[in-house]
């Protein structure tokens, strides 16, 4: 539709609490952020975000919706059994489901949890030695960063259990032969951790198109350097604002 909004979804503004429809804003934004960037995957992965409240409901994509098209309003209340919760026409993926709950589960501060399938992102997940300190990005990334080795399209539940150890209490994963994973405690802090991993994915694989032999390692003492340079966070709060101005002008409809 002109306005952003998807044919026959209802919109959901003044008939859900104030602080659901705001985590429905934010997680609509995180979508089409996505897909303004170019890191979707068609409809096959998912962002999730946990609604401020005790019952410990989340949101998630409705499957089959491309991420440009995803609204405040399409987005869909399941609990952490899976179950809907809300009446909608759509559905969810089981898989997008095992990942996520797992981590809403785990963590506290996990309000907004993001996996994508990017190129970049993929390519270095494959690589033997993960991700390398050959760039300020990387620099930034690796002491939030943790792994995952594949065990296949996510759809044990057993899985969730090996896949938050892994996580432990870092903010970025890379899922071996899969892709990435943010989480955070706000859509800022999640969207920024995930643009400084993606980025310096695409960094590493650019650089090792001159070989590994020919690839500079950042010094160790800078390693540590920006670790404590960083250690009080990358700025979440000061680029979300000029993110959502972004898709005002360039995706709008995302608040629908």
């Amino acid at each position: 539709m002109a306005d952003g909004s998807a044919a026959g979804v209802v919109s959901l503004k003044g008939k859900v609490s104030a602080e659901e429809w705001q985590a429905r804003v934010d997680l609509a934004a995180l979508y089409r952020l996505v897909a303004l960037h170019g890191w979707d995957d068609l409809v096959y992965t998912h962002i999730s975000a946990r609604i401020p409240g005790p019952e410990h409901h989340f949101l998630i994509n409705p499957y089959g919706m491309l991420f440009e098209e995803i609204t405040a309003s399409s987005l869909v209340k399941i609990d952490l059994d899976g179950n809907v919760l809300q009446e909608t026409p759509y559905f969810i993926n089981p898989a997008g489901f095992t990942i996520h709950s797992a981590v809403h589960m785990a963590r506290e501060d996990a309000h907004f949890v993001m996996h994508l399938h990017s190129d970049q992102g993929v390519a270095v997940a494959a690589q033997k030695e993960g991700l390398l300190p050959i760039s300020q990005h990387a620099l930034i990334v690796l002491p939030r960063l943790g792994y995952h080795d594949y065990e296949g399209i996510a759809l044990n539940l057993d899985e969730r259990e090996r896949l938050v150890a892994d996580l432990g209490d870092k903010h970025l994963m890379l899922l071996r032969n899969h892709g990435t994973l943010s989480v955070g405690a706000t859509a800022g802090d999640c969207w920024v951790g995930m643009f400084f991993l993606e980025r310096a994915c695409k960094q590493q694989v650019m650089a090792l198109s001159a070989g590994r032999e020919n690839v500079l390692m950042a010094p160790e003492a800078a390693r540590e350097e920006v670790k404590m340079q960083t250690s009080r966070g990358i700025g979440g709060s000061l680029a979300w604002p000029g993110c959502l101005r972004r898709l005002d002008r360039e995706l709008p409809g995302y608040d629908a």
